[in-house]
């Protein structure tokens, strides 16, 4: 091998080993708002899941998800217990369908067809629950910096620009059904129920101020504004109606 080929092969090592070190390095982050993903017949419970959260994962309306369960209030649920994901608003008729059979040991035998009137399921009211035609508010003051997207699963939510530890309130006064964050893409997130049709979600928080099953009122300091799960300080705000994103422009006060 002549010294001009030996001096072009070192040369060649070179270039790939910096392309190495400068490609990969840096992972982007980037968020994901209900991940695109077809619906599995069931769902297998893995502990910090709440009924609530696996509704709001796949897009379901909870009291559907707990009827077709036979599950009712506080909608208790067990790691390695199965969820079967579709909605029922009406009590079974006898049927021999292996969809009746997916649920494990871990629901109560006594849960059968005929408990199916759970239906209709009403929850207690309470104090923070009873105004259905309360005004939302805005759980922070900066500006909308990605609005919501009807089609598809690209972004379900507003993201709203804040400052790293910012105050975030409840937009509606509620219950706290979920605090964690065990759903991808959200970070830190904190579900308030408003009434058996709206829930609102709040994430990507520096820190939650609530536990689940707070009743809280409108205006109340919920959380405070970070980066979790994401790449830039701001809160992703969702609202669901029936189990279903709408935009949150629509409802919260002009400004």
């Amino acid at each position: 091998m002549s010294k001009l080929q030996q001096i072009i092969g070192i040369c060649s090592v070179i270039c790939v080993l910096a392309s190495c070190t400068t490609s990969g390095s840096f992972a982007p982050v980037s968020d994901r708002y209900n991940p695109a993903e077809r619906t599995p017949p069931y769902y297998i419970v893995s502990s910090g899941d709440t009924l609530f959260s696996i509704a709001w994962r796949y897009g379901f309306e909870l009291q559907g998800l707990a009827s077709a369960n036979s599950l009712r209030p506080p909608y208790t649920i067990y790691p390695g217990q199965a969820i079967l994901l579709e909605e029922r608003n009406k009590p079974l008729a006898s049927t021999s369908s292996p969809k009746n059979v997916v649920a494990t040991s871990a629901i109560p035998k006594s849960n059968n067809i005929k408990n199916e009137r759970v239906a209709r399921l009403n929850p207690k009211p309470t104090v923070q629950l009873k105004s259905v035609n309360e005004a939302w508010q805005w759980p922070v003051n900066g500006p909308v910096v990605r609005p919501f997207v009807a089609s598809g699963q690209e972004h379900k939510g507003i993201d709203i620009k804040g400052k790293m530890g910012e105050p975030v309130y409840a937009s509606r006064s509620g219950e706290v059904v979920y605090a964690g964050s065990g759903l991808v893409g959200y970070g830190n997130l904190l579900i308030l129920k408003h009434s058996d049709r709206f829930l609102s979600a709040y994430g990507h928080n520096r820190r939650i101020k609530v536990r689940e099953g707070d009743k809280v009122k409108a205006g109340q300091l919920i959380a405070e504004v970070g980066d979790s799960g994401t790449d830039s300080v701001k809160l992703h705000f969702e609202v669901r109606m029936d189990g279903k994103p709408v935009d949150p422009l629509r409802l919260l006060p002009r400004r």
